[in-house]
């Protein structure tokens, strides 16, 4: 295990994508434990051969099609609707916006992208500066993976044989808290009028169009619990009931996708979907010399400290995921250690949504920290801006987010009461 530990580093420190990173020091894990190199490949299959996976592709189409679909602008509109007036509106409406986006995306990325091309070069004109404006975008982007749907859920869910749609409702709740303790930070720093008000304005014939476009939005992930949650269709194929839905409203309703940027969207959403699930493969391999290398049991001896006091485990465990997820994609990192964590959390009496919840929200907060924050360096492009000042910039943002970490480890009912409820 520590030649590849040492191999990964070394590979990641070069800058080899970490796809190839995690595939080859796997490889060589298993050449250090004298095992047969064909489990390679053996693994690269496994790791994709899950049914519930075939959810994520769907998904992802579903958010491209809409988000081709015109729907972000109309978002964003309804978004300063809701909040103009104020100090800071456009801030607020950046994070309300993200909520929203949420619904359709179910990745952080995207919503970087597709809000910050707005928010990232408009925010400015209003008086913002651009670091403030790209630090609001990626701090609320993270919101995407936990509302609902959530293709970093799916992944877990094929990890570790959850629930889908357990999952997608736990999220609801500390989603909806990532963004108030996102709307707390912008009212802190809004005192006195430091931040400016918005100068949109919305006209009076545009107000019904706005909140039906938002309504019908939101009906997506609405659509996808309530289905499976009466039995009407399984989470996976509610992947392609979203498609169709996207494809309805996009179409009939919003009038604004043609057959190319449908065939944009497909192939967009396959060119994610390939790297999402190479990385899931190429993270099997690596996971598989961590299991027979024995780390299980470091596992246990680290559980060990914590016996008797489950809440000291967690924020234990929330302290090394926050550093790992600085260096690993989220998905990567969820294939690698769930499985090793399910036991010990288990015999500990956690309950396993909460630790869904705690595990996907601070391995998220990692996109948006350097070194390899994928959110932080699209912003970075998109504002034309260095890093370090953006960073300055998110650092209230990201330590009232992890004060909404520390709140899950407290109340383990924030993550559990609604799919009890719903149950």
């Amino acid at each position: 295990m520590i030649v590849m530990s040492i191999a990964f580093v070394l590979l990641l420190l070069a800058g080899v994508p970490i796809v190839f990173a995690l595939g080859i020091s796997g490889a060589f894990g298993l050449w250090a434990l004298d095992l047969n190199l064909v489990t390679v490949p053996t693994r690269l299959f496994t790791g994709m051969d899950n049914f519930v996976l075939l959810a994520a592709p769907f998904y992802i189409l579903a958010g491209e099609i809409m988000n081709r679909g015109g729907i972000t602008t109309r978002l964003i509109r309804l978004a300063g609707l809701l909040t103009r007036g104020v100090p800071g509106a456009t801030a607020y409406a950046n994070v309300s916006s993200s909520v929203l986006f949420a619904g359709i995306s179910g990745a952080a990325v995207a919503d970087t992208a597709a809000l910050g091309q707005i928010f990232i070069k408009g925010m400015p004109e209003e008086g913002y500066s651009k670091h403030y404006a790209a630090a609001v975008t990626i701090a609320s982007s993270i919101i995407g993976p936990i509302i609902p749907p959530s293709v970093i859920m799916i992944i877990y869910a094929a990890v570790t044989r959850q629930s889908v749609i357990d999952l997608f409702v736990a999220g609801i709740v500390p989603g909806l808290l990532m963004a108030g303790s996102m709307w707390a930070v912008i009212r802190f720093q809004a005192r006195g009028g430091r931040l400016p008000k918005s100068e949109s304005r919305i006209e009076p014939g545009e107000l019904g169009t706005l909140v039906r476009d938002g309504l019908l939005v939101m009906g997506l992930p609405v659509l996808i619990v309530l289905g499976t949650l009466l039995g009407v269709f399984t989470a996976t194929e509610a992947g392609g009931v979203a498609v169709l839905y996207a494809l309805l409203i996009s179409v009939f309703v919003f009038r604004s996708i043609d057959l190319a940027s449908f065939w944009d969207a497909l192939k967009r959403s396959a060119r994610i979907t390939a790297s999402i699930y190479l990385i899931i493969a190429a993270a099997t391999v690596m996971s598989y010399v961590l299991t027979v290398g024995g780390i299980a049991s470091w596992v246990n001896a680290f559980a060990q400290v914590f016996q008797g006091d489950p809440t000291l485990f967690l924020l234990a465990l929330m302290a090394i995921l926050l550093v790992v997820g600085t260096f690993l994609e989220p998905g990567a990192a969820i294939v690698l250690l769930v499985p090793m964590l399910m036991p010990v959390t288990s015999g500990m009496a956690i309950d396993p949504l909460q630790l869904a919840m705690i595990v996907i929200l601070t391995l998220t907060l990692g996109l948006i920290t350097p070194p390899v924050g994928v959110c932080l360096f699209v912003a970075c492009r998109i504002a034309d801006s260095p890093v370090t000042p953006i960073v300055r910039a998110v650092l209230p943002f990201l330590i009232a987010e992890i004060g909404v970490v520390v709140l899950l480890i407290l109340f383990p009912g924030l993550s559990s009461f609604l799919p009890e409820l719903l149950r």
